[in-house]
């Protein structure tokens, strides 16, 4: 069911109407036609060679994009929120969703298990991986060592994104020492595609059609939504070959859905796992997705956080964000009881357009 839109304006949404405006005026540099202007589009070109390069699908894009939901109620939109289009990390959340559907099914029952004791023979079998939990994978401490369908992990070693409060460590794809599983956070694509695997081998079906049918059918969801791997990650299980998906565009492929659809994942989360009352993640698992990481507080189950509401300032502390390159945020936030998606906003824009948001739902 799609959420209600407010029969008529009211004074308090002229600051939200100023929010879009200001979103829509600040549109991601990166071109529209990523076929015609490979260059111009994602986050491959910042890799050391030969791994600078795609390995799956890349789409046209729309222009930028929201909506804003405030108590289960679409308040505001701008751009083509019925759009669906390719959402970079924003998808590292939604295997932390279905390891949550896993875990409500019975295949996850300890976070703290190794991977290994559970699925032998699909990476985690070396001294050094074989220490590695679901948990560590899910706070991104695994330090997994190897290499995930011909992309070692080392590519992305000392990694810097945009929200990581800790000053760059060296140079991206530098060879860093590794330590121990869980002693270190670091933002690694490659061990998120790792536990995509994982994920596969634990559902044994594919996970776009996991996510479809666990979680974005019953929310309801109405626009087009497709979960595509790179050209030669595939494995044979059961008999069946199956597409091993990755957790992000960077090499292209990934989750392409719409912003409408973005927000009916993101209450979800606020709604504490519970749709129509009925429970498609345990509250539980939802709480603990929001509890920070003990070596990195910024961080909890492939969201990132808000301590003390200094990383994304204007959102309550208790908020949680799904972020994607290229502009893609979905802000899950509670004190306010509002959930807001963007996508493709200038990411040098993002703070000002928090700031502003935030303003105005405190008003509405």
């Amino acid at each position: 069911m799609a959420p209600r839109l407010p029969p008529m304006p009211t004074p308090a949404s002229q600051p939200l109407a100023l929010a879009a405006a200001f979103a829509e005026a600040h549109e991601t540099p990166w071109t529209r036609d990523p076929l015609r202007e490979p260059q111009r589009f994602g986050v491959h070109h910042d890799d050391p060679p030969p791994w600078n390069r795609l390995r799956g699908p890349v789409h046209e894009r729309g222009p930028c994009s929201g909506v804003v939901w405030q108590h289960g109620a679409e308040i505001a939109s701008w751009g083509q929120p019925g759009r669906s289009d390719q959402t970079f990390s924003v998808a590292k959340t939604c295997l932390a969703l279905l390891a949550g559907v896993a875990q409500a099914r019975g295949l996850l029952p300890d976070v703290d298990r190794p991977v290994a004791a559970q699925l032998p023979g699909i990476g985690f079998d070396t001294p050094h991986n074989a220490p590695i939990t679901w948990r560590h994978l899910l706070e991104q401490t695994s330090e997994w060592e190897g290499s995930c369908f011909g992309l070692p992990d080392q590519v992305d070693r000392w990694r810097k994104v945009a929200h990581d409060p800790r000053p760059a460590g060296g140079p991206k794809g530098g060879s860093r020492p590794l330590q121990a599983p869980g002693r270190y956070w670091e933002y690694n694509d490659v061990r998120i595609n790792q536990l995509s695997l994982a994920l596969l081998h634990l559902f044994r079906e594919p996970l776009q059609q996991v996510m479809h049918d666990a979680l974005l059918q019953p929310l309801g969801a109405q626009d087009s939504f497709r979960w595509e791997g790179y050209d030669d990650a595939w494995i044979m299980l059961d008999g069946r070959r199956l597409p091993s998906v990755p957790g992000g565009t960077h090499w292209g492929g990934g989750v392409t859905v719409s912003a409408r659809d973005l927000a009916r994942l993101g209450q979800l989360l606020l709604d504490g796992g519970t749709h129509q009352g009925r429970a498609l993640l345990s509250a539980d698992w939802v709480r603990r997705m929001g509890q920070p990481t003990a070596i990195a507080p910024f961080y909890g189950w492939l969201v990132w956080l808000n301590p003390e509401g200094r990383l994304f300032q204007g959102a309550s502390a208790g908020a949680m964000f799904m972020q994607g390159a290229g502009g893609h945020m979905v802000w899950v936030d509670p004190e306010l009881q509002a959930v807001v998606v963007t996508r493709w906003l200038d990411p040098a824009h993002q703070a000002s357009f928090i700031a502003m948001t935030a303003r105005a739902l405190h008003g509405t």
